[in-house]
């Protein structure tokens, strides 16, 4: 069996996890699912994952001229729980957490850094002398300006961590791939 602590969320936890996530996107200048990609061509191309307690809603939005915004929202399934930040050591601080982590490889390219829509907050953990630098509890929306480097299949790869500070920890998720399709119409989720 997974070692990873485990809620299981009722039906109507798992709706909010993703309308507050919905929420978030449009909060922060993203674009919801049910909005264009900017071009009038359609629905924004959208997909979720659920992986070791937390929900991941991927987006891109505002796509033009071969470029548009990657959004990720990262959306823990239980009260309490906190990501860490996009800057935190790929091994943690002294070992103790994982970075917040959104790349693209294949026919997406970043065209600058992740960003969070949250303010980093640090905290004491029992047996690290550092400070952990972490994001509120509850869902945390990063964004990624990508252009497209000619058609072809492209890899969105996700990474995080989710603690409790009364719960403890999941497993941690690194480099998880989500895989995309972009044409000159613009990207899709779901690629073969």
């Amino acid at each position: 069996m997974n070692t990873a602590l485990y809620v299981r969320p009722s039906r109507l936890a798992r709706v909010a996890a993703v309308l507050l996530a919905l929420a978030a996107v449009s909060a922060c200048g993203g674009q919801p699912a049910a909005d264009t990609a900017g071009s009038g061509a359609g629905p924004a191309p959208t997909t979720s994952f659920t992986e070791n307690g937390v929900t991941v809603t991927l987006s891109v939005s505002d796509w033009k001229a071969s470029a548009g915004t990657l959004t990720a929202v990262f959306t823990p399934e239980a009260e309490g729980f906190h990501l860490y930040s996009t800057d935190l050591p790929a091994t943690g601080v002294e070992g103790v957490g994982r970075p917040t982590a959104v790349g693209v490889t294949g026919a997406l390219k970043a065209e600058g850094r992740l960003k969070a829509a949250a303010q980093v907050q640090s905290i004491s953990v029992p047996g690290v002398d550092a400070p952990v630098p972490v994001y509120p509890d509850g869902p945390v929306t990063t964004t990624l300006p990508v252009r497209a480097d000619g058609n072809g299949d492209a890899t969105v790869l996700v990474g995080y961590a989710s603690c409790s500070t009364r719960d403890g920890c999941t497993i941690p998720v690194s480099d998880r791939p989500v895989r995309l399709r972009v044409t000159g119409e613009g990207p899709a989720f779901g690629a073969p």
